[in-house]
């Protein structure tokens, strides 16, 4: 099993910076690819960016270039850096991380982005 626990969210300004982390422990070695995802009410969650054990990254396109997506192996944390944030940013963000056959989430922390 994984435990994946995330951090770092709050209430910050348009404009404003936030880096989201994520502990993991557990089966760690299993982990293949890492991500964050992104919910609103009533909406359906969604990928914000991924990266894989090499460090391969993939971002949504409504982030590129405002979120940096890194991993930390020997930490066993996963961050998300997110900057010029914007009210469109507010939501619960989840860590995830997929093992063969499974795929594990963190409790969630709220990001709220509000003048």
């Amino acid at each position: 099993q994984v435990q994946l626990v995330e951090s770092g969210g709050g209430l910050v300004q348009p404009g404003a910076s936030l880096r989201l982390s994520c502990a993991t422990s557990g089966t760690i070695f299993s982990i293949n690819r890492m991500g964050w995802y992104r919910q609103v009410p009533r909406k359906e969650r969604e990928l914000v960016a991924a990266i894989t054990r090499a460090g391969i990254t993939n971002y949504a396109d409504f982030v590129k270039g405002r979120f940096t997506i890194s991993r930390n192996n020997a930490k066993n944390m996963m961050y998300l850096q997110m900057n010029s944030l914007e009210p469109e940013d507010t939501a619960v963000y989840y860590c995830n991380a997929e093992t063969t056959g499974n795929r594990h989430w963190g409790q969630g922390t709220q990001v709220t982005v509000s003048s």
